[in-house]
């Protein structure tokens, strides 16, 4: 069993997410570029890492995961040194699962619904309620800030923090109606590994 992390990912793509912690942690890992346009999402040898054909995917320690959210815990528990994670009896480790489940379960279902203009669910039937729900969840998030965990930079916001740019990148209303989210997301883009895997 190799220690090797194999990262597999598109710069145009949600892996970006994953890179910017790699980055974060300053760990050694190689990247395939999985290379759309060519179709090797759908080939054979990348089907038997992830059958969705869908990027990012890690191989680590025998071990493979997909799915943004689960590879940024996993990897941010796998390496417990880099401080990206309370630790499991921290009381904090609840506030950051909390936000990473979030990220991937509330926001970005209902940042698709609104940037594809689908007509909204009803309240009752969507888990995340409305896009309006979800980013003044968001908001609350930040207090006290600067930081989901406060003081602390963590895992949670790389992949909070990362979903947030995009978003703002491509022109998802309401962002800028929240000054805190907004300031948050310049944070994110100021540090430098963010700026590295984005060529920002």
């Amino acid at each position: 069993m190799s220690d090797e992390l194999v990262f597999y990912g598109n710069p145009r793509s949600r892996a970006q997410m994953v890179h910017f912690l790699l980055e974060e942690m300053d760990i050694p890992y190689r990247m395939v570029v999985v290379d759309f346009e060519k179709g090797e999402s759908r080939q054979a040898d990348y089907l038997a890492i992830n059958p969705m054909g869908k990027v990012p995917a890690i191989v680590h320690r025998g071990v493979t995961v997909t799915e943004t959210g689960a590879i940024v815990a996993y990897l941010a528990d796998a390496f417990p040194e880099k401080g990206l994670a309370p630790a499991i009896d921290d009381p904090r480790r609840g506030t950051w699962l909390r936000w990473l489940f979030f990220a991937a379960g509330a926001f970005e279902p209902a940042l698709l619904d609104t940037m594809l203009k689908r007509p909204e669910a009803p309240r009752s039937t969507a888990g995340y309620g409305s896009y309006a729900d979800v980013l003044g969840a968001l908001d609350t998030m930040l207090d006290p800030g600067p930081w989901i965990l406060g003081d602390r930079f963590s895992a949670a916001d790389v992949y909070v923090g990362a979903e947030l740019a995009w978003a703002s990148m491509f022109g998802a209303p309401g962002i800028a109606d929240h000054p805190r989210i907004a300031a948050y997301v310049e944070r994110i883009r100021d540090r430098p590994a963010y700026r590295k895997t984005t060529g920002a």
